[in-house]
């Protein structure tokens, strides 16, 4: 390994540590008792062009927003490609060298970008595990962790909810498919074939899913077609908003899918222009972002309709990170 990329691992390894700090100075601002400046004057990207992409659902909108606004307040000249397609499809973009930089989840890092098996499901580990490799095969930085892990899962309509007298469990919701062939599960179109999808449910369980009782449908088109009982079961992001917005009920997971928490993927080339700068800022953006809040921000888009670059910045003003 380049003494180059050894310390390109070693300051994006920082990050998980430096990135307490933002939980305590964001408290801080948020009360009005520290200092009022914002924080991304202290990382200034004055001369620096960054391509910002996303993938296509509302969590990804919201943090490649996030991205775009913070980034064009440090002084970058931003340009905006958020929403890109799908896993595939950003991902792409970023090796090309179409975008320099989207949000992407140390789980799909792990099964799909870098085709490994058994990851951890510490998510420090697992980020950790997938820095150092992502970073010396294909020269992507991998940039702070989340605290939020938005898994894939399961919810059922609220019919079949209340049919059950409560929440399925990941096997009973597979014996209930089983035992009854009007059963529909809907799900995204990659989630089949995805190596960290479908198959860790049917693997933990035992039984498959027939091909007839399985419906592909957009990802926001799941949330709805179950809230009306049309799918019995729908394969949803466990941070999303719409799951208590329209009374579904999650499927209790075991721990069955592996953890998906976010951090920046940026080109190594890019990131080395200006290295604490876009470490600083993707760490501030980050660390508040837990399960709850990370859901009640979905929410705002997905249940409420209001746009998601209005979302990302009233949470990044909230946070200190721009200026309002």
């Amino acid at each position: 390994m380049t003494n180059r990329k050894q310390a390109t691992i070693s300051r994006a390894g920082q990050s998980l540590r430096r990135g307490l700090a933002f939980l305590g100075l964001s408290a801080l601002l948020s009360t009005g008792t520290a200092l009022s400046a914002a924080i991304v004057d202290d990382y200034p990207l004055d001369g620096i062009d960054v391509s910002v992409g996303s993938k296509d659902f509302d969590e990804q909108l919201i943090l490649g927003q996030m991205l775009v606004q913070a980034f064009e307040a440090a002084g970058a000249d931003v340009r905006d490609r958020v929403n890109l397609g799908g896993t595939n499809v950003a991902r792409a973009a970023l090796l090309s060298g179409e975008i320099d930089v989207y949000m992407e989840y140390n789980g799909t890092g792990w099964a799909v970008h870098l085709g490994l098996e058994d990851p951890s499901f510490d998510s420090v580990a697992l980020t950790e595990g997938v820095r150092e490799r992502d970073l010396a095969q294909n020269g992507i930085v991998w940039i702070g962790r989340s605290p939020f892990n938005n898994t894939y899962g399961f919810a059922s309509s609220p019919e079949v909810t209340e049919e059950n007298g409560g929440p399925f469990t990941l096997t009973t919701m597979m014996e209930y498919v089983r035992d009854n062939p009007d059963a529909v599960v809907c799900m995204e179109s990659e989630f089949p074939e995805r190596p960290d999808g479908l198959i860790l449910t049917e693997t933990h369980t035992g039984i498959e899913l027939p091909n007839n009782q399985a419906r592909i449908l957009d990802t926001g088109v799941i949330y709805t077609e179950t809230a009306r009982n049309n799918c019995t079961f729908g394969e949803v992001f466990t941070t999303d908003g719409r799951i208590p917005a329209l009374n579904l009920a999650l499927v209790e997971d075991p721990g069955v899918n592996i953890v998906y928490n976010v951090s920046a993927t940026m080109r190594e080339e890019k990131f080395e222009e200006a290295p604490d700068s876009f470490e600083g800022i993707v760490l501030a953006i980050l660390a508040p972002l837990d399960n709850q809040q990370m859901a009640d921000l979905n929410a705002r888009v997905s249940a409420m309709g209001e746009p998601a670059t209005a979302v990302a910045r009233d949470y990044l003003v909230s946070e200190g990170i721009i200026d309002g």
